[in-house]
């Protein structure tokens, strides 16, 4: 197994740089964000996928310009003083817009620009961007072939056609005959790596004018603030999950008790412990006398319950959708009164971990100024979490992002395998694709647990290496159960 020096090796995307690492299989892996480095051919349609997609952008900004020249209040005043010249600006201007030698369809931005947008939309009238997006997204969807072969079988290769030609009904029966083939699971994993890519297509190319923005920031490497089907704001969401959050102390029950008497400052015990406390509200607080002699915290989160979209706890799917979104939410208000009631001194150390929603949740933490400047983030682990359009507020926290390949949850922040984007600069990310194929199989903390407890032991290593200074004695657990309100 090669060193861990591999984690600063450069990206080999020319005009990029990034860190990565050495996947399970001792082949160089995902280095940043881009592509497994199998051959030039996947980073070379990375490569063009970006230059294709800056040109989009370039493209839709063009149209802006020019309708909201058009319609600006001084063109007409412009128009009185120089009618010639005013007419053949505009017909140049309005060639430009609507020739198909030119920007297509291209007007948008500004009242004016969104109405004839939204009318374009509606009659397949595509703008230039819109075609040259849609290539770019197509060649994402081919890189990412070069990782995930079975994203190149016939019945995959049917639906991810359909989606880029804009065939729904098309896309709906390959939708169906992969689900029929493979199954339910098996189909989503199967085009779980390019799921970003296939939502944006399908907001780009049907007739809805309004969920547009979605695919637009996901071509961008953006945090999308709609949702990709009928373009609701995420403003909907913090409506659907208000509450203050409620913090109560309890007790473990027997099989939590006796997980808790195994525990140490390590990732796979960690990981076991988010296991037992379930996804019904339970996190836990530890307290522990470590060997340099400070007292340190870790807060355990576990993830989300898939039952009911919305209960009475925050580990739901509305909480869900709020935390990849927004970092103000009822999981995390819930988990401040948490440390207040607990006591946690301030400037004290403390270390979030968490699985799914728990690590969005321990990302979202560390992103509150107030929070970060009262006690001493020093490290948010993860696992199975889309945490990579997130920041914490203190630039010394350590962020440790753990990753199943096969998971499709951690994709849902728009870096898959064919994504350009870097893992953030300081961040460490260890990925691996293993046995536990299927979702939501490969999400569980147990599969993360099984992993790192065999091939994947050198990541295990490396973590606990990373999260040492916690080493010491537990003199304290205190389960908490966390409550919308």
């Amino acid at each position: 197994m090669a060193d861990q020096s591999a984690d600063e090796t450069a990206r080999l995307i020319p005009g990029q740089a990034g860190t990565g690492h050495v996947d399970g299989d001792g082949a160089v892996g995902r280095v940043g964000g881009g592509p497994v480095a199998e051959g030039p051919d996947a980073q070379l349609l990375v490569a063009a996928s970006v230059l294709l997609a800056d040109a989009a952008l370039t493209a839709k900004r063009a149209g802006a310009e020019l309708t909201g020249a058009l319609s600006s209040w001084r063109f007409p005043l412009a128009a009185l003083r120089q009618p010639g010249w005013a007419l053949g600006t505009a017909a140049a201007c309005a060639k430009a817009l609507t020739s198909p030698s030119g920007l297509g369809f291209g007007p948008n931005g500004g009242l004016l620009g969104e109405l004839a947008r939204m009318a374009g939309s509606v009659t397949h009238r595509r703008p230039a961007a819109v075609s040259m997006a849609v290539d770019a997204f197509a060649l994402r969807i081919e890189a990412a072939v070069v990782e995930h072969p079975n994203l190149g079988s016939a019945p995959a290769r049917r639906l991810t056609d359909a989606m880029v030609e804009g065939n729904r009904w098309e896309a709906l029966r390959a939708l169906h005959a992969l689900v029929e083939r493979l199954g339910v699971t098996r189909a989503l994993t199967t085009v779980s790596p390019v799921i970003m890519e296939l939502l944006a297509l399908l907001g780009l190319l049907d007739e809805n004018p309004v969920n547009d923005g979605f695919s637009w920031v996901t071509l961008a490497g953006g945090v999308p603030v709609t949702d990709p089907f009928l373009g609701l704001p995420s403003s909907l969401l913090a409506l659907l999950n208000p509450g203050p959050g409620r913090a109560e102390r309890t007790e473990p029950d027997a099989i939590l008790a006796k997980v808790l008497t195994t525990s140490r400052n390590d990732i796979v015990s960690y990981i076991n412990d988010i296991g037992a406390l379930g996804n019904h509200g339970l996190v836990l607080l530890r307290r522990v006398e470590c060997t340099d002699g400070h007292v340190r915290y870790v807060l355990l989160l576990p993830g989300t319950s898939f039952g009911l979209p919305s209960n009475s706890t925050p580990q739901d799917l509305i909480g869900a959708f709020d935390g990849c979104l927004r970092s103000d939410t009822t999981y995390t208000r819930a988990a401040r009164k948490l440390l207040q009631r607990a006591g946690v001194p301030a400037g004290a150390e403390v270390m979030f971990v968490g699985h799914s929603l728990g690590g969005l949740t321990a990302m979202n933490l560390a992103m509150d100024v107030e929070l970060a400047s009262t006690h001493r983030i020093t490290h948010v682990v993860t696992l199975g979490s889309p945490i990579d359009n997130k920041r914490p507020a203190d630039h010394t926290t350590q962020v440790i992002s753990l990753v199943n390949k096969h998971d499709v949850i951690p994709m849902l922040d728009g870096r898959g395998p064919a994504s350009p984007n870097d893992v953030p600069a300081g961040w460490v990310e260890l990925s691996w694709l293993d046995e536990s194929y299927d979702y939501p199989l490969s999400h569980a903390p147990q599969a993360y647990s099984d992993t790192l407890r065999g091939e994947m032991a050198h990541h295990r290593h490396r973590v606990n290496e990373l999260i040492g200074s916690y080493d010491g004695e537990i003199i304290g657990n205190q389960p908490y159960m966390l409550r919308d309100k």
